[in-house]
């Protein structure tokens, strides 16, 4: 819970800090994951003549995606020199690994997100109610 400006941009830093960044080809600092930030906004207003109080509520929702990558244009594998050290190859070849798995991971999860976006707009223009919105199929729509 925030309650000034101040207590906001800590938060907003704190989590600009737990991000992934990597570098590719085609981003030297390319975001490695989705970054979700809910803003709830609360007022009050007394009103002297009644002396009701009227209160307002609203949400924003702001959203930082992880690029959608090709694995060849965005080069996520060695430079493909010979490495002299068997460890060192072993250890370059699981960080390729990770990242490759990281690549699958986001570009899965914007899938889910269009899917979930697409079918939520089907919906409210054909007014089916019964169709199935997947949103569970990832940690990003859930």
């Amino acid at each position: 819970r925030v309650h000034t400006s101040h207590d906001l941009l800590q938060l907003m830093e704190r989590a600009q800090q737990q991000r992934k960044v990597g570098e590719t080809n085609m981003n030297k600092r390319s975001s490695r994951s989705h970054c979700i930030f809910t803003l709830r906004v609360q007022a009050q207003k007394h009103i002297r003549d009644t002396g009701a109080i009227l209160e307002t509520r609203g949400k924003l929702h702001m959203v930082d995606l992880a690029g959608s990558e090709n694995a060849k244009a965005a080069s996520l594998d060695d430079d493909g020199a010979p490495s002299k050290d068997a460890k060192k190859q072993r250890n370059s070849q699981q960080q390729a690994a990770a990242r490759e798995r990281e690549r699958m991971n986001i570009n899965r999860s914007l899938l889910t997100l269009g899917r979930v976006v697409k079918l939520l707009k089907e919906q409210s223009t054909t007014n089916k109610t019964n169709m199935r919105i997947p949103y569970r199929d990832s940690k990003l729509t859930r």
